[in-house]
């Protein structure tokens, strides 16, 4: 299976720009219009795109066993571990059941692929996924875990699981859990020291006076000043 540095690859270089970008706009169910029956409106959003925010809180796509089944393949894929919780924590479940409203070309693979997945755990343990032991569900999984080993005939399980990973890493490292675990800081500001002074010596260079004077914090001109 992989695992949390092989997904924070995922998530900010491989995957899909439109998925990734879906994945960001995770707070439209966050903060839906009062009275609505969601939370409160996101800053920005159009009296249209509230609207549709709402239309989409109420639908419910997935069954609670869907979701069980999804909270379950989203824990093995990203477990609690001693950096941060686990996608479950980060709500990655809550944020693939909004994205398959918000993007529907996800609703049949989605469902197709769950069905699938309870469909070959009856064949293999006479049990549906999520009612099988731990290591029964990580040996499935193992068959459609890794595309280029996988047999012929696992191909709809690959297909699943690599958008079930997918997903699970889009919702964990747009979450504030899966932004703090990989230590993103947006953009911080800070302070311009200069060129430091044994590069300048390197090369033969040197700031002039009046950037030393308007550019630079007074001990990092002192220092550069005093550069032997």
């Amino acid at each position: 299976m992989d695992r949390r540095e092989t997904l924070k690859a995922l998530a900010v270089g491989s995957l899909s720009v439109s998925a990734f970008l879906t994945a960001c706009s995770d707070d439209k169910k966050t903060k839906p219009p009062v009275g609505a029956g969601v939370k409160t409106p996101v800053y920005g959003r159009t009296e249209d795109e509230k609207k549709r925010d709402v239309k989409l809180e109420e639908e419910q796509f997935f069954t609670p066993e869907e979701m069980k089944t999804i909270t379950v393949l989203a824990d093995i894929i990203i477990p609690a571990d001693e950096h941060s919780g686990s996608a479950s924590d980060a709500k990655v479940p809550e944020f693939i059941a909004f994205i398959v409203k918000d993007i529907p070309k996800y609703k049949t693979p989605m469902r197709g692929g769950l069905r699938w997945l309870d469909l070959h755990s009856s064949r293999l343990y006479d049990n549906r996924f999520t009612d099988c032991s731990s290591k029964q569900q990580l040996a499935l999984l193992d068959q459609i875990a890794y595309p280029e080993k996988a047999a012929p005939e696992m191909s709809q399980g690959v297909a699943f699981f690599s958008l079930m990973r997918d997903l699970t890493a889009n919702g964990f490292f747009t979450s504030k859990i899966g932004i703090k675990d990989i230590d993103y800081r947006g953009n911080t500001p800070n302070e311009w020291d200069g060129v430091p002074a044994d590069v300048l010596q390197q090369y033969g260079l040197s700031y002039d006076e009046k950037t030393l004077a308007e550019c630079l914090k007074t001990e990092d001109r002192n220092k550069l000043m005093t550069w032997d």
